[in-house]
Order: structure tokens, then C-alpha cells, then sequence
């Protein structure tokens, strides 16, 4: 069997970070592991407590992971702090990762900081070198390329230079448009448009995560990069389409939606 390791953090009420990433390799039929960089007390409603892992700890838990079952692929979500940012560098290096998904947690959706600028430039000079993708969202596009981004000629261009300042392969995520959900990939010099329209379920609480996870999860089973995000997008459209209502707030997808309801 497979196995995909996610490095992210943990949401207490199963939506996003390690839980919606454990659920959507699972559903991809491959075996799930975690290195836990942070403990969440939230819900739908917001987050309303936060634990950092110690640098130490979230070292032990890699190296117990990948000297024992090796990852054919590894996720990266949210880091907070620039320590748990070069362990992370630091161990990837030393165990010579392979198909790396990074979605690089910095700006959300709405344009709110996320992380602090010493966290920023830390992701920026020791995480996004070493990925072989990156999945940012327009806002994080548009702070990586240092360019405005106002439709999909800027997301190519944007998506060009993020590839060129970083290396590897860039997916722009277009889901914040509001009539589509158009994705830009950027990859060796090739250009690829996803195209998918914008699906009416206010319950996206996950969905950078999920993608990302499920990139993973088909690069890990050995599918061409292409291939790979574009099921993953299959994947994540299904997800939002089952149309699972859960919380008072903004709620998690279904992420088991393949399966029969009981």
C-alpha cells in the first residue's frame, strides 16, 4: 500500500488541517500519517485556542515516520512559527522527500494575514525550495510573485514566477472568483487551465487542504502531475456537491461522499 504523510495541523472539529487530510487519503485507498505541528480548539464557527508542537517534539514525530514507514508522498499545511519551519526544512532534507505538496497557509481567501513575517520568509526560503508543488490561493499568489492579480492572464503570469523564484510546479487556485473555479497549473515551462465551475455550498471549511491532500495522494499512486490535480479537483468537486449542511458556521465538506449514507 501507498502512504502519504501530512504535516499540519489539528481541527478539533474534523473539517481541515490533519483530519480532513487523513480522511482524504484514506479515501484515495492509501495509508494515512500525521506529524502533528499544532493543536486547534475550534469548530465552524472560528478557532479559539492554539498549541504549538516544540520543535523538538514535531523532529521526533518525522523521524519516527520516515525511518520506519518511508512516505511515497508528503502534504504540508499550516506551520505558525519559523522554528517548526526549518525542523521541517531540515528533515526533509535529511530524508530526501519525494513528491511534496506544499499549500502554503499565509494569506486566507478574504486577504487576512495568517502568518507573521518572520513565519513568511521562513516558508518561503526553506519549505517552498524543497516542494515539488505549490498550491497557493490569489492572495498567496499575489504575495509570492509580488504582482496584482485581477484575472487569469495575471494568475499565469503570477504562476510563472513563483515557479521561477522557487523551482518546482505551481497550481494558482482560482476559487475565490465568483462565477468560476478555474485553477492555473505551471509546471517545466507547461501551462494548464483546470476548468470547473463555482459549486453553490457555502460549507467550504477544508477545501486547500483537501486538494492538497488528494494532489498527494495521486502523486504518491504514481499518476503524471497533471493527472493528478486534475482528479484531485474531480475529487474535491464531489465533496462540495454531496452538499453536507454540519455546525452553525461555515462547515466541513463530505469527504466520504464515494461511500453509501447509512
Amino acid at each position: 500500500m501507498k502512504t502519504v504523510l501530512t504535516i499540519a495541523g489539528s481541527d478539533s472539529s474534523g473539517g481541515a488541517g490533519i483530519q480532513a487530510d487523513i480522511k482524504t487519503i484514506t479515501m484515495h485507498g492509501l495509508y494515512a500519517m500525521s506529524a502533528i505541528t499544532a493543536l486547534t480548539a475550534q469548530n465552524t464557527t472560528g478557532v479559539y485556542g492554539i498549541l504549538d508542537s516544540t520543535e523538538e517534539f514535531l523532529a521526533s514525530q518525522l523521524d519516527c515516520i520516515f525511518t520506519d514507514i518511508y512516505p511515497d508522498a508528503v502534504k504540508i499545511g499550516m506551520v505558525s512559527h519559523a522554528g517548526l519551519i526549518h525542523t521541517i526544512g531540515e528533515k526533509l532534507k535529511e530524508y530526501k522527500a519525494k513528491n511534496v505538496v506544499l499549500d502554503p497557509v499565509m494569506v486566507s481567501t478574504s486577504g487576512f494575514k495568517l502568518l507573521k513575517d518572520e513565519a513568511a520568509e521562513a516558508l518561503m526560503k526553506e519549505l517552498m525550495p524543497r516542494a515539488d508543488v505549490i498550491t497557493p490561493n490569489i492572495p498567496e499568489a499575489e504575495v509570492l510573485s509580488g504582482m496584482d492579480i485581477e484575472g487569469p492572464t495575471d494568475m499565469e503570469k503570477a504562476a510563472a514566477k513563483i515557479a521561477e523564484n522557487y523551482g518546482g510546479a505551481v497550481l494558482v487556485k482560482g476559487g475565490h472568483e465568483t462565477s468560476t473555479a478555474n485553477d492555473f497549473l505551471f509546471a517545466e515551462g507547461k501551462a494548464v487551465w483546470f476548468k470547473g465551475e463555482r459549486i453553490d455550498n457555502s460549507n467550504t471549511h477544508g477545501t486547500g487542504c483537501t486538494l492538497s491532500s488528494a494532489i498527494a495522494s495521486n502523486l504518491a499512486k504514481g499518476e503524471a502531475l497533471e493527472d493528478a490535480v486534475g482528479h484531485a479537483k474531480e475529487y474535491l468537486t464531489g465533496a462540495l456537491q454531496a452538499g453536507l449542511d454540519l455546525g452553525k458556521g461555515a462547515g466541513p465538506l463530505e469527504h466520504n461522499y464515494m461511500l453509501s449514507r447509512g
